[in-house]
């Protein structure tokens, strides 16, 4: 059964061969050919993906925005609760659950439709546990940031607002799992309106708690709890009413060959985590500095900015990753590898276009967040690292998306941990508190991680064989789907022997 994504348009079947993988391009009209085919495949998944998560983050945005306006001890604590543990937390549960867009992608290309229930019960069952092991991170929130170095003023109420979060943490369980059983069928338009709905009642929440019952950041973190809850049933109750190909019901199964899909989601955390919480770590090491609400305060916004684009790439990310899964499972490396090309091209253009317009807004932006002529004054400072921090992350999060879709999670994991923890993040403190260039320093630093991380990244996908990756994906599904996986035929017995990738 072949995903939606991958149906034949009257254009695309001159470009295909006898094996249904496309022919080698040569030329240019064969290039561009190729180019807007896979943009149209890109867009079509990852443009509702995108705006999902835009509205997913979104949700945290508008939250911080109405508590921004109270004040900037509150924007910090809130910030310090939501940009650092809970984005801890929602980078180690994202991560745990993109496992799953390897094997409900891989198997949803190889036709093994019937399993991408059970995979996503087993993903369920191992996130609620993660949410447990996550849990004293939250009740002992207070005394960690305090052991970190923030001051007291913003510790005590970021303890307070990181406790009264607690139930999203949970709702986390539920929301990604049937994200990844849903984007591996390119059924994402539904995401897309279910996130929407989310955001305009994330807003009225916060206007009611705030502005109408006063009761301040706190009625934020409700809200936030809310609206958390809200998404994952919406979710969950569609794929047990709407998806009958890949939901078959409940299933022990789920609870089968459970610590090799541990092994697989613990990689796919690590690689995630080691990126996410990397930028976040910034805002900790500034709550060190002098001045530290205003430090604190400026990086968070720039952060809320940057990480607006980051989600539209995570979309990017979902989508490429599910490309790369289905072509690979349907045994096609010419395909995979070309939509990476497509897809890495068009990311670059969006990153220039971001960097270009925070340039060219550096004196506004912060208006939105803040009334404070100080932390506007803070932010505009910065702007020039955040454009180049929105360059960069332009082309990383598709690299990894390419990564899960191949399921080469473990060794981007290694990349990450040396290029941002061994080399940027020790340059990073050595600029900001040796060097004493503050901020900027801090931020410079990590930055050179980044910029070494993804040429790396770059290298290993130039020096990738993809005719390998096929022969590589059965296995796969069976290591980490279970041993009673059934492939009738590998993907690669279906290559002719004289199509090789140049």
């Amino acid at each position: 059964m072949e995903a939606p994504l991958l149906k034949r348009s009257s254009d695309e079947l001159h470009l295909i061969g006898d094996d249904g993988d496309y022919v080698e391009a040569k030329g240019i009209k064969a290039w561009w050919r190729v180019f807007c085919i896979e943009s149209v495949k890109l867009w079509i998944i990852g443009g509702p993906i995108a705006f999902q998560i835009l509205c997913q983050y979104g949700t945290n945005s508008v939250a911080t925005i109405f508590v921004g306006h109270l004040g900037d001890v509150e924007l910090s604590a809130f910030s310090i609760a939501v940009s650092v543990v809970g984005t801890f937390a929602f980078g180690f549960m994202l991560g745990m659950g993109s496992a799953l867009e390897t094997l409900c992608g891989q198997a949803f290309g190889a036709g093994q439709v019937h399993m991408l229930g059970v995979y996503m019960q087993r993903s369920i069952i191992i996130l609620f546990a993660t949410c447990v092991l996550i849990l004293p991170l939250y009740i002992f929130a207070t005394p960690v940031l305090k052991l970190v170095g923030q001051p007291d003023e913003i510790a005590k109420p970021a303890g307070l607002f990181t406790l009264l979060t607690i139930p999203q943490l949970f709702s986390l369980a539920i929301a990604f799992p049937t994200q990844k059983f849903l984007q591996a069928q390119s059924k994402v338009i539904v995401l897309a309106w279910i996130a929407a709905f989310a955001l305009v009642l994330q807003t009225l929440s916060c206007w009611l708690f705030i502005n109408v019952l006063g009761w301040g950041a706190i009625g934020a973190a409700i809200s936030l709890d809310l609206v958390g809850w809200f998404s994952s049933i919406a979710q969950f109750v569609y794929v047990i009413g709407w998806c009958k190909d890949g939901w078959k019901g409940f299933s022990w199964a789920a609870f089968h060959e459970i610590w090799a899909f541990v092994r697989l989601s613990l990689a796919s955390a690590v690689m995630l985590c080691l990126e996410i919480w990397y930028i976040m770590s910034i805002v900790v090491l500034a709550g060190n500095l002098e001045n530290a609400v205003t430090a604190v305060g400026s990086l968070s916004i720039c952060m809320n900015i940057d990480g607006m684009e980051t989600m539209v790439f995570i979309g990017v990310n979902a989508a490429i990753s599910v490309r790369v899964s289905n072509e690979l499972g349907l045994g096609h490396p010419r395909a995979a590898k070309y939509s990476v090309y497509v897809t890495l091209f068009q990311s670059l253009l969006i990153g220039i276009l971001c960097m270009i317009v925070v340039l060219a807004t550096r004196d506004y932006f912060a208006i939105i967040f803040t009334d404070s002529a100080n932390m506007q004054r803070a932010v505009a400072h910065l702007s020039g690292l955040l454009g180049i921090t929105m360059l960069l992350n332009s082309i990383q999060p598709v690299i990894s998306g390419v990564a899960i879709g191949g399921g080469w999670q473990a060794l981007v994991a290694y990349i990450n941990l040396a290029c941002y923890y061994v080399f940027g993040l020790p340059l990073g403190y050595v600029l900001g508190y040796v060097v004493n260039l503050g901020v900027v320093g801090i931020w410079g630093g990590m930055i050179a991680g980044v910029a070494l991380q993804t040429v790396l990244l770059i290298f290993i996908l130039y020096r990738t064989n993809w005719n390998k990756e096929v022969e590589q994906t059965t296995e796969r599904m069976r290591t980490w789907g279970g041993q009673h996986v059934v492939v009738e035929k590998s993907p690669i017995d279906q290559l002719p022997t004289k199509n090789g990738l140049p």
